[in-house]
């Protein structure tokens, strides 16, 4: 489908809810601001322009039409949240500039690489560690980790093609996986977090700390990254179940690299800082935020990073635009009342059943909806809020209703070859096809959706969160 096409996809789907006369309670600008979300969110998915351009494109048309004030409509890009994200990208960028992200990983492989599982499950921890405080999955999964388990592989005579089973077609897809969970397991998982803890506060005064979330995650979690690449094994199993020689790889890179550089020591420094600050919140209040950017002055001023890097982050900067701007727009859009309009409707349709039957349908509807989108953010925007606000009507508990959907969010991406920004690197590597690609997802969501609910609603129980 061409660009003009999906364009007029976009426009379509907008003018398609602005017609619809607007209903009772809501006001006229409100209901302008509704197609413009909808029209946003549909880009998204569509994709006419880069995602950035896509938002940006549905700030401006809010404030032209009268949606929303000028001011109103850019005060996302004031917001703390959206420069917390950015410092956590500049801070990620050092994790790859001076090394210590490879580093890391290689020192796990070492110790852990003798099997396929073992190498895996080195893959894996290193991928947790990082998920403290590395938010971009394209930083953390694409360009520290992939790299290593694609060079093992053919290093271990697995290339895509006949020898892809030996030991590929098993080693990318369970670091992918793992790597969804992680997403899941932190705040600072992926960058649309801290957009869904956001979304939370706004909908059911909920406030979801970064302690608060790896707390809530850490029973499911631990338990989930122990069982997928034993999912994968079964579902993608590898030739090759003895691998001594990626420890003698690991051993090899080790020694290449030499000792531990000054510019890694520093960044593992402010590695340790940060995840004990962003942990510890309750006890010396200092903001998220304020511990990021205190994060990216300590690496500039240290010569981790030069002030060139900041600038030359065009991912950082493309996430600013969109994240920023999709905040605001959610924001105004909860605050309209358009949101809880929604929820009355859905919640007469489900009227009479019991909150834990009520939940059920609805995550499995929320979660499978996901084939339907190409990224979390673009499935957060459009579905965490009103989803929320039904399931909270329906009598679930409010803490139990707003974990489950922060954590499915993430976890949703294990189903598709386009499911969230890595994706394409794993799946465009060539080991698996579309078909086994999808297939395995689906056998790893069955599992993640029993853990993350039932024991995570029990963990949370014995938290007594409900």
């Amino acid at each position: 489908m061409g660009r003009l096409a999906r364009a007029a996809i976009v426009v379509a789907s907008a003018l398609g809810v602005w017609l619809i006369p607007t209903p009772d309670g809501i006001t006229a600008a409100s209901w302008r601001l509704l197609a413009i979300f909808v029209g946003t969110v549909v880009g998204l998915i569509a994709r006419p322009a880069p995602v950035g351009a896509v938002v940006l494109t549905g700030v401006t048309a809010a404030a032209i039409t009268g949606a929303l004030t000028p001011a109103r409509a850019l005060a996302g890009y004031a917001d703390p949240t959206v420069w917390m994200v950015f410092c956590a990208f500049q801070i990620a960028g050092g994790m790859i500039k001076t090394g210590l992200g490879r580093r890391l990983a290689l020192g796990f492989i070492r110790a852990m690489g003798r099997t396929s599982l073992g190498l895996a499950y080195a893959l894996v921890v290193t991928d947790a560690l990082l998920g403290m405080v590395v938010p971009s999955v394209s930083a953390r999964s694409g360009g520290i980790l992939f790299p290593i388990a694609r060079s093992l592989s053919e290093t271990l005579g697995s290339t895509p093609g006949p020898t892809a089973t030996r030991l590929g077609s098993f080693l990318l897809p369970v670091v992918y996986h793992c790597d969804v969970i992680v997403c899941a397991m932190f705040l600072t998982g992926q960058a649309s977090n801290p957009l869904i803890a956001s979304f939370a506060k706004q909908a059911a005064g909920v406030e979801l700390s970064y302690a608060t979330w790896a707390l809530g995650a850490v029973v499911p979690g631990v338990i989930a990254l122990l069982l997928t690449p034993l999912v994968v094994y079964y579902a993608s199993p590898p030739e090759l179940t003895k691998t001594p020689a990626a420890a003698q790889f690991a051993q090899a890179e080790l020694s290449r690299l030499g000792p531990m550089t000054r510019p890694e020591r520093l960044m593992l420094v402010v590695f340790a800082l940060i995840t004990i600050l962003w942990s510890t919140t309750a006890l010396h209040g200092i903001e998220y935020a304020l511990v990021a950017l205190l994060a990216v002055v300590a690496l500039l001023m240290t010569g981790v990073l030069e002030w060139d890097d900041v600038l030359s982050d065009k991912t950082a900067w493309d996430v600013f635009i969109w994240y920023g701007g999709i905040y605001q727009l959610a924001r105004a859009l909860a605050e309209s009342g358009v949101t809880e309009l929604f929820a009355k409707g859905v919640a007469g349709v489900i009227a009479g059943m019991p909150w834990v039957a009520a939940l059920a349908v609805l995550l499995v509807i929320y979660f499978y909806a996901h084939y339907g989108f190409a990224s979390i953010t673009a499935h957060a925007s459009a579905m965490f809020m009103p989803f929320l606000a039904v399931l909270i009507a329906a009598g679930a508990p409010t803490m139990v209703a707003v974990l489950l959907l922060a954590y499915m969010t993430n976890l949703t991406a294990s189903l598709t070859h386009y499911g969230t920004t890595s994706t394409p690197i794993y799946y465009g590597a060539g080991y698996l096809t579309q078909a086994s690609w999808w297939r395995v997802g689906f056998l790893v969501s069955l599992p993640n959706i029993v853990i993350w609910t039932l024991v995570g609603m029990a963990w949370w129980k014995v938290l007594g969160w409900w």
